[in-house]
């Protein structure tokens, strides 16, 4: 079992940056891959990145490639979502998940564990 809890969001202007932080709990958080989703009002929950367990490999969306970076400390139990360029359009609420299967999953049914999210909002 794992708990997952994200923070770091906020309100930001646009061209900003933000860095979310997801803690685990358990001392077996080396053993998850780990994925960023976001979910916008009114749309499905988007896929946004994953890192591999040993953080040595990490995925994209391309609506986010080139300004969102994903990194891990499992030291830490912690993943990272660092976001730059942010635009009005990246506004959602933010959610980690954990995957205990590896390999690059974009589908959130491919997901064990889920954080409670934290809310993004670019502004214009």
């Amino acid at each position: 079992q794992v708990q997952l809890v994200e923070s770091g969001g906020g309100l930001v202007q646009a061209g900003g940056s933000l860095r979310l932080s997801c803690g685990a709990s358990g001392r077996t958080f080396g053993f998850y891959d780990m994925g960023w989703f976001r979910q916008a009002p009114g749309t499905e929950r988007e896929y946004v990145g994953a890192i591999s367990r040993s953080g040595g490999v990490t995925h994209y969306a391309d609506s986010v490639k080139g300004r969102f970076t994903i990194s891990r400390d499992n030291a830490k139990n912690t993943v990272y979502l660092l976001m730059n360029s942010l635009k009005p359009e990246d506004t959602a609420v933010y959610y980690c998940a954990a995957r205990g299967l590896s390999g690059v999953a974009k589908g959130e049914y491919e997901y064990d564990y889920w954080g409670q999210g934290t809310q993004v909002t670019v502004s214009s």
